[in-house]
């Protein structure tokens, strides 16, 4: 199939750091399939950022109806069938997209890379879930005769961000993750401290989340007056283009994280017995993890001993 102009269907909706850990994937299936038209289907935070790539000559939106949504789930099913696809490189593998496969009528199912019952290319190694999503990625598209995924490029995604008027040395704190999950987070208080570690080493703290982390970065803004405050100002292009200037970067076990990382910066990820590093870990040129059960516990003495600025 590869280099013919044929239909290929790729599904991934997301997390944030789930669909950073597919860039590489989304390449190396767009170099394996060369002309052909392949279409994304994705949630709606990420459609407008994954079109930029350049990757996908559609982006479609999955509002992800549930069965008893009808008026949503019959145009999806719908538009699926008008798809016309001959291959699908489910991504996801979840529950959800594994039902997708049965939406196709069986005299024109398409090639189906995936987990799904009947998959023509099924990813059925033992494995799967045993180890990071980047190597299962990997090994799933191997199955489908893709050999090679690239090292990511995120050239694509940077933004010009000189309306922030950044310090040229910078350091980026990410202080946020899951809003439901706070056993994910080092304390607020850690992360002040930090930042005023940081402004003694003549490195500017950058702080970058959203809403759900007002808190938090209010209190690193009370103890450090001298950061910068970036929550809800930034677009994903922003942080890629944040992380590839920064001098370094740490944080929680979070989405924006994955993308800091991921354009080369060094960073420290936090991780607490809440995920596994060996399975989700942030991945990058130079990344150094660091975990303690409870974060809490976690003392600002080793996440500055990793940073190497005293050197």
């Amino acid at each position: 199939m590869a280099g013919t102009g044929r239909n290929i269907l790729v599904i991934k909706h997301g997390a944030m750091g789930d669909v950073i850990l597919a860039q590489g994937p989304f390449q190396a299936i767009r170099a394996h399939h060369g002309d052909a038209r392949i279409v994304l289907l994705t949630t709606r935070p990420f459609a407008a950022f994954l079109e930029k790539s350049g990757l996908f000559d559609e982006v479609w939106i999955d509002e992800r109806p549930k069965l008893w949504q009808l008026s949503k789930l019959i145009p999806l099913i719908r538009k699926l069938r008008r798809g016309r696809f001959d291959r699908v490189y489910d991504l996801q593998t979840s529950t959800r997209t594994n039902s997708y496969f049965r939406f196709f009528p069986r005299r024109r199912k398409p090639e189906w890379c995936g987990i799904a019952k009947g998959s023509s290319h099924p990813h059925d190694s033992p494995m799967r879930t045993k180890i990071h999503t980047i190597e299962r990625h990997i090994d799933q598209l191997k199955v489908a005769g893709i050999e090679t995924v690239p090292p990511v490029d995120f050239s694509w995604a940077m933004t010009d961000i000189s309306r922030f008027e950044l310090p040229s040395r910078y350091a980026l704190l990410v202080p946020g993750g899951s809003a439901h999950r706070p056993e994910k987070r080092w304390p607020a208080a850690r992360f002040a401290e930090l930042a005023v570690y940081l402004e003694g080493k003549g490195t500017t703290p950058v702080l970058v989340g959203g809403k759900a982390e007002a808190e938090a970065i209010t209190t690193i803004l009370d103890h450090c007056p001298a950061a910068i405050d970036l929550s809800s100002k930034t677009e994903f292009g922003d942080i890629a283009t944040l992380g590839a200037r920064a001098t370094l970067a740490v944080g929680n076990d979070t989405g924006p994280l994955h993308l800091i990382s991921a354009v080369g910066c060094k960073t420290v990820v936090l991780f607490s017995k809440a995920s596994d590093p060996h399975m989700s870990r942030p991945r990058g040129q130079d990344v150094t993890v660091l975990r303690e059960d409870d974060l809490t516990d976690l003392p600002l003495a080793a996440v500055v001993g990793s940073l190497g600025l005293d050197e």
